[in-house]
């Protein structure tokens, strides 16, 4: 099936949300369940701070901690707000920031960070005056130092939505900066599930949200296929398989013997990275075994690493190279690791 699908069901009884693009799997959400979602917003308690790390150990409620990386002038006992960035690791305190953001489908309100904004990727600059117009009424009257960051998804969309949603996130920001003091951990929102994640970042002309819609769109089926690290690419294979230190993939040309085979399956590994670890909600430190080539070809190669990872919505840092000829990425753990959710499903 042509076009961008948006599928919204449950994997057992876990929310989960599917994007499909011409009927192939493209991006998957599915909730973990245990754990703090990203996006959740508390009023910690400072606990301890990490010599050497620069950190502090915080309180959450229910007995759960958090580690806030940025612990500069902070002192034990204080409270303060703070919102949960990732995934936390078997064993390891929830990641967390106290740069909190108010996100929305068109609209972030950001405390702290004052000034209104529309997004860069929004060029033509008639719509960008039409949203300026539309972000400077909407945040008349705002607390000193709310800013607000118009999406590029508000291109072109009606008035009243992106009006609506401006007051929903001032709304919420102010609510919850007012309740940031107290002495007990609490938590303030819950961050956003697979669904409202989905409504919220993806866009797409059909919305199928009928109980079954996975097991009718041969989402499940997809799913299956992601248990396997061996991803086909159309020029070779790559080999996706995580350890607990790092995610290692190898790129494979197959068959092909020609002098042009390592760039060409390179390539065409290069572009199929993001979807790969995106699926399998896979993060943290990544090398790179790259089909032997020429040094010469590695600026290309590096282009098109770039151009794959500019649209990812993981955040995605291009390390570079290693002595020994692999290539390094770093990557947000923002996501479950997907061998993990289906291990509890």
């Amino acid at each position: 099936m042509k076009g961008r699908r948006i599928v919204l069901d449950h994997i057992g009884d876990r929310e989960a949300a599917a994007l499909l693009v011409d009927g192939q799997l493209d991006d998957l959400l599915i909730e973990e369940g245990d754990a703090p979602r990203p996006g959740a917003i508390y009023r910690a308690i400072c606990d301890r701070p990490l010599k050497g790390q620069g950190g502090m150990m915080v309180r959450l409620p229910e007995g759960g901690s958090g580690f806030l990386r940025q612990g500069k002038g902070l002192r034990p006992g204080q409270a303060l707000l703070v919102q949960v960035t990732g995934i936390a690791e078997d064993g390891k305190a929830v990641p967390l920031t106290d740069r909190v953001l108010f996100k929305s489908r068109y609209a972030i309100v950001t405390p702290g960070a004052a000034g209104l904004n529309v997004s860069r990727r929004i060029s033509e600059e008639e719509e960008r005056a039409r949203l300026r117009i539309l972000a400077e009424e909407g945040m008349e009257g705002a607390p000193e130092g709310f800013g607000l960051i118009l999406r590029s998804v508000c291109e072109g969309a009606a008035e009243d939505d992106i009006v609506e949603d401006i007051a929903a996130m001032r709304g919420l920001a102010e609510a919850v900066t007012a309740d940031a003091g107290g002495t007990e951990p609490e938590a303030l929102t819950e961050g956003d599930g697979p669904h409202l994640l989905a409504w919220r970042d993806w866009s797409a002309g059909d919305v199928v949200t009928e109980p079954g819609g996975f097991e009718r769109e041969g989402v499940l089926d997809q799913i299956e296929d992601l248990k396997s690290p061996r991803v086909a690419t159309g020029e070779g294979t790559i080999f996706v398989e995580p350890t607990r230190a790092l995610v290692a993939i190898d790129v494979n040309t197959g068959g092909d013997t020609t002098p042009a085979a390592a760039l060409k399956a390179n390539l065409a590994a290069a572009r199929a990275l993001p979807r790969a670890l995106r699926l399998r909600g896979l993060g943290g430190q990544i090398v790179v075994d790259f089909a032997p080539m020429s040094k010469a070809h590695r600026k290309q190669l590096e282009q098109s690493l770039r151009a794959s990872f500019r649209n990812d919505p993981v955040e995605t840092s291009l390390v570079g190279w290693s002595p020994m000829g692999l290539f390094e990425l770093q990557r947000k753990r923002e996501r479950p690791a997907l061998v993990r959710l289906l291990g509890r499903l």
